[in-house]
C-alpha cells in the first residue's frame, strides 16, 4: 500500500466509536479520496485551512500527511510564510513552531528506520 492509498483514520475510537466511524467513512474514505483533486493538493489545501483558521490541534497530523502526501517541506514553509500576510503574524508564528516540531519527528522517524 503506497503512502497515497495508505487510510487515514480517526484516532479517538476508543472514547467516540460513532464520530470515529463518520469521521473514517465519509471524511478519510468518502472526501479525501474522490477524484477531482490529489492527495497532495488535498493535504495543501487542509494545511492552508489548519493555519489560516488557527487549528493548532489538528496541525501536527495534517502536517505529517503532507509530507507522507509529497509536499515538501519548502513548500510548507513557504505556506506559512505566504499567509502570514493574510492569516495574522500570530497565527504564522505559531504554525512555524508546529512545523519545527513535525519535521524533527519525521526525522527522527525516518533515522530509527535506517
Amino acid at each position: 500500500m503506497t503512502e497515497e492509498t495508505k487510510p487515514m483514520r480517526a484516532p479517538w475510537g476508543d472514547i467516540a466509536p460513532k464520530l470515529t466511524e463518520i469521521t473514517d467513512t465519509i471524511l478519510f474514505d468518502d472526501v479525501w479520496r474522490r477524484p477531482g483533486l490529489s492527495a497532495r493538493d488535498r493535504s495543501m489545501i487542509t494545511v492552508a485551512s489548519l493555519i489560516s483558521l488557527y487549528r493548532i490541534n489538528e496541525l501536527p497530523f495534517h502536517l505529517g500527511k503532507a509530507l507522507e502526501n509529497g509536499v515538501t517541506r519548502d513548500e510548507i514553509v513557504e505556506m506559512v510564510t505566504h499567509l502570514a500576510f493574510y492569516a495574522g503574524w500570530p497565527t504564522a508564528s505559531t504554525a512555524i513552531g508546529l512545523v519545527r516540531r513535525t519535521f524533527a519527528e519525521a526525522d527522527a522517524r525516518s533515522a530509527s528506520v535506517a
